[in-house]
């Protein structure tokens, strides 16, 4: 049951990755190193807001997930159209925000002259579109609440090769260049956004979505922020990243893309772990409506085994073959020499982030949203930096930069290890879910 909803959202994240990653491709072989730079520089500022709003469609998604379960059709719907409204708003204001924002956080995190107009010019684009991401990710999460990761696959599928197609057209064609792959993203998110809402609008199922009723709930407000707003918090580790990029920008051009191809080809890792954390997020809030709590361990245990066999393979060809993934993207030689000793330095720690996903999904499946924000913001930010701050000016040295990441992921791992198995923590999700 479990490899059922992953796959598609396995393979939906893989498209969803291609996003970025063929602007990164195009712009690293057809444009120059500064326009590498340029979409490297803009990855940590766009998963900082993205990431946000993420939080918060977690939090709606596992209202909606509970509800189904418990078979609370009203309830549920309202927890959809609320959700929606939610979105309406933050469409808005991120929009509003990451237009004016962009320049000044540009310059705050020292991106090099030379590649500050490119980074300015994406993330500007990027952002004036940013409404048709959010839109696409609340409407898949309402469907995959529901148990449907078939369909936000098909969508995303479409978008994503309709992205690459218009990012080599705009870019070796009409050489537009970085703004090239900007407008592909943005017009591919369009599709993806204009299909998924287009299911909700037609279906005749309990969870269709009527324009009329997108308003706010109060007490579903309450619901999905109560979940929604530690995971969307927990975001704040991309504020985090924000403040590495910083430290990387001060190593020059050469670093700043040798990282942006570091976090590409990571990402692809990265997209195993979100899929099994959104299936197992799913399988624990329907589960625990059902009132079936020992298939939720058993389900836990399942997802961790399958997704750790997965990244622990992954990471191994990582380690072997980093100078080859690199060289993808680039040919300029210290860029790949950069990007595979910070892909050897990961591959080092991957085994600890099955179990930091695994379990924070199944902490938010069951309503307990600021556990794994309290260990993942102490881990990913706090002590993060505390280390930065510590030893960059001590060593100046890429890789003690780097290594912030692994050094967290596994101390965050034993913390929500002995969490996960000292504390009752299911006890009163149940109950919460039969008073709502």
């Amino acid at each position: 049951a479990l490899l059922v909803f992953a796959v598609p959202l396995l393979i939906g994240n893989l498209f969803q990755q291609l996003y970025n990653t063929a602007d990164s491709y195009v712009v690293g072989n057809f444009v120059d190193t500064n326009a590498l730079a340029a979409v490297g520089a803009s990855a940590s500022v766009i998963q900082m807001l993205v990431g946000f709003f993420m939080g918060l469609s977690v939090g709606a998604g596992v209202v909606i997930a509970q509800y189904f379960g418990a078979g609370q059709k009203e309830k549920m719907s309202q927890a959809v159209h609320s959700a929606l409204a939610l979105t309406v708003l933050l469409s808005v204001l991120f929009t509003v925000a990451g237009i004016a924002l962009t320049r000044p956080l540009l310059r705050a995190i020292g991106v090099p002259q030379e590649v500050l107009p490119h980074s300015t010019l994406y993330l500007t684009i990027y952002f004036a579109g940013i409404t048709f991401l959010l839109f696409y990710n609340m409407g898949s999460g309402i469907l995959r609440a529901i148990g449907n990761s078939r369909d936000p696959l098909i969508y995303l599928a479409v978008a994503s090769v309709l992205n690459v197609i218009l990012d080599v057209l705009l870019v070796c064609v009409a050489r537009l260049g970085v703004a090239g792959v900007a407008l592909g993203t943005m017009i591919a998110q369009a599709v993806s956004a204009y299909l998924v809402m287009r299911q909700l609008i037609r279906t005749r199922e309990v969870y269709r979505v009527e324009l009329k009723k997108i308003r706010f709930h109060r007490d579903m407000i309450r619901q999905i922020l109560m979940v929604g707003l530690p995971a969307a918090l927990q975001q704040s580790t991309a504020f985090s990243n924000v403040v590495v990029q910083s430290y990387i920008n001060s190593f020059g051009t050469a670093a700043i893309a040798g990282y942006s191809t570091t976090i590409r080809i990571d990402g692809f890792l990265q997209l195993v772990l979100q899929s099994f954390n959104m299936t197992i997020t799913t399988f624990v809030g329907q589960n625990i409506g059902a009132r079936k709590t020992e298939r939720v361990k058993r389900g836990i245990f399942i997802a961790w085994l399958m997704c750790s066999v997965i990244i622990v393979a992954g990471s191994v060809w990582m380690n072997r073959e980093g100078a080859l993934l690199v060289s993808l993207f680039t040919d300029d030689a210290a860029v790949v020499a950069n990007g595979a000793a910070m892909l050897k330095l990961f591959s080092y720690a991957y085994w600890s982030l099955p179990v930091v996903q695994i379990l924070s999904g199944a902490l938010r499946g069951a309503g307990k949203s600021s556990i794994p924000m309290f260990f993942m913001l102490s881990c990913f930010v706090v002590i993060r930096q505390i280390y930065l701050a510590i030893t960059v000016p001590m060593t100046h040295n890429l890789l003690v930069v780097i290594a912030g990441w692994p050094m967290t992921w596994v101390l965050c791992a034993f913390g929500m290890t002995i969490y996960f198995f000292r504390v009752d923590w299911m006890r009163g999700a149940e109950k919460l879910v039969q008073e709502h």
